[in-house]
């Protein structure tokens, strides 16, 4: 059994789905692990991580409009207001998501489906560096 990891870092540039398959599969292909489990974990309270369709950009601006709706700023009942009108709605969104995710790997390669993408869903208002650590463990 072999394990690796290493942190990577997506900007971003406000609120938006950010895919970042190619930098999973890099990973993984470098690694020399046949079969296994990629663990992704996102480092921030205001962002998370989503597996979802890389095929159509119409389902990262619904989905963006949907976590709009459900969780927009300027809601008159929240207390956290420290960094501003986002963040507690982006805690809201990242609380409604995940901040980690496992992939199987099977044959050097990332199990996802055909249409299926990594992606770190940024909540924020403004452009950030987010930080994912990827833990890899496996046999050759």
């Amino acid at each position: 059994m072999q394990q690796f990891t290493t942190t990577i870092e997506v900007s971003t540039r406000g609120p938006g789905l950010n895919e970042f398959t190619h930098e999973l599969v890099r990973f993984v292909a470098g690694s020399g692990i046949g079969d296994g489990l990629l663990t992704a974990f996102c480092r921030h309270t205001s962002a998370s991580l989503l597996i979802q369709e890389n095929a159509d950009d119409d389902v990262k601006t619904d989905l963006l409009g949907f976590f709009r709706r459900i969780a927009p700023e300027g809601m008159d009942w929240i207390v956290h207001r420290t960094e501003g009108a986002d963040d507690m709605p982006a805690h809201i969104k990242a609380a409604l998501t995940q901040t980690s995710i496992g992939i199987p790997v099977v044959g050097g390669e990332l199990a996802l489906g055909t249409w299926q993408g990594i992606y770190l869903f940024e909540h924020r208002a403004r452009p950030h560096r987010r930080q994912v650590v990827l833990h890899l463990i496996g046999e050759t």
